[in-house]
């Protein structure tokens, strides 16, 4: 079933949400979903810089406390800022997770609470991020934690070849649009292959050719 793109949401499921996670999990997919660091260093699942497109708040995530941002509602539902340790106990030790950090110049300090939250977690779960020092900390500080790089096409040759080198990954996740270009082909030789976002049939024909698994949403689902 691949992973669900920051759960199983739509109207009246807000992204991101328990409610988003819940009803992934009913369907026996995996989940992808993104993480923040707020002000007082406690991982959240959370997309957005700030809370204003979500919750109508225009606080900043890494500049609010997670007591504050926890009373915050998602989307004018019931639903609120779910914590990782909230969806860690969703999960349980059965649902695949992909965990990517939207890193704000603070990988060292992100990566090692992320850790400290799946320390004892017995789940099967990767840790990604497109910076690639979230990569290069996890290779030295927690090995025996799957990590990877997200990657959109958007970088250099040189840059991505540094970043590969940086991050030292064990999987990739490439935008749709890049799948089929030779770079991808020749990092599948090596590495898993992950796909976002996947949102159509034709897109989903596509990854299925070219990548090991879906992150997909809406009628990108396999």
């Amino acid at each position: 079933m691949g992973f669900a793109h920051r759960g199983l949401h739509g109207p009246g499921v807000p992204e991101n949400s328990m409610a988003a996670f819940e009803a992934a999990i009913a369907t026996g997919a995996g989940i992808e979903c993104d993480l923040r660091l707020s002000a007082d260093g406690v991982p959240l699942v959370f997309h957005d810089r700030d809370a204003a497109r979500l919750c109508g708040d225009p606080r900043v995530c890494s500049a609010t406390s997670w007591a504050d941002l926890a009373k915050l509602r998602l989307s004018g539902t019931e639903g609120r800022i779910p914590s990782l340790a909230q969806l860690l106990d969703l999960a349980g030790a059965k649902t695949p997770l992909l965990l990517e950090l939207k890193d704000e110049r603070n990988a060292p300090r992100f990566a090692a609470a992320v850790v400290a939250e799946l320390r004892g977690y017995d789940g099967p779960v990767g840790v990604m991020s497109f910076a690639a020092g979230v990569g290069c900390w996890l290779d030295e500080h927690a090995p025996a934690i799957r990590r990877g790089l997200v990657l959109s096409g958007r970088d250099s040759t040189l840059r991505r070849w540094h970043k590969m080198r940086r991050a030292n990954p064990q999987f990739l996740a490439v935008k749709v649009t890049e799948l089929g270009n030779p770079w991808v082909h020749r990092a599948r030789h090596d590495l898993p292959v992950y796909s976002w976002t996947v949102r159509g049939g034709a897109e989903r024909e596509t990854a299925q050719v070219h990548a090991d698994a879906c992150i997909w949403e809406a009628d990108g689902r396999p």
